[in-house]
């Protein structure tokens, strides 16, 4: 397992170092960041962290989720593929039942927990055999709802894996910064 994402890692940056893109000094610009190693190697923080990003984007409805996920995980310094490959979540066969509990949940919290509705979202709703009356509302609430609720599970269950096996998700221990010198101490000053 190790060897094949070693490989797909490789793989990845040969593509984001291909010839015809590497002196464009946009991509420059957009890849740079990339190529932190820390964002590369699994350890439980940057996975956690990755994750995290991965599954709060699986869960909001629009196309460029991997895209999106990966430039966050970057920023928040979390594992880029880790990242990715938690959007995959949702994929073609699984999005049906995902909007169904987004919906189911975004209606749950408007009614139960009383959450006031703008008049532009009450404008938009059908009803739907099987599902009942759907709005907009209920669905942006839902997905955003999932999604932070499985950003936050994400932690616990990534840590309890890096727990029973650490030998797959190891802890790596960041290096304490030097200490600066203040002003007064490089000119000799008490």
């Amino acid at each position: 397992m190790k060897k094949r994402y070693l490989r797909l890692v490789r793989r990845t940056f040969r593509t984001l170092r291909h010839r015809r893109l590497r002196h464009r000094k946009w991509w420059q610009a957009l890849t740079r960041p990339l190529f932190a190693r820390g964002l590369w190697m699994p350890c439980r923080d940057t996975v956690a962290n990755g994750l995290a990003v991965g599954l709060f984007f699986a869960m909001i409805p629009f196309i460029p989720q991997a895209l999106c996920a990966a430039i966050i995980s970057m920023r928040v310094r979390g594992n880029i593929p880790s990242a990715v490959a938690a959007c995959f979540v949702s994929n073609i066969f699984t999005n049906a039942p995902i909007f169904y509990a987004q919906i189911k949940l975004g209606t749950w919290l408007i009614n139960t927990v009383g959450l006031p509705v703008p008049q532009l979202f009450l404008k938009a709703e059908t009803i739907l055999p099987g599902v009942g009356q759907v709005g907009l509302c209920s669905f942006t609430i839902g997905f955003i709802a999932s999604g932070i609720l499985l950003a936050l599970l994400s932690y616990p269950v990534v840590h309890l894996f890096s727990a029973i096996m650490p030998h797959h998700l190891p802890v790596i221990k960041r290096k304490p910064a030097a200490p600066r010198a203040t002003p007064s101490a490089q000119t000799g000053e008490p």
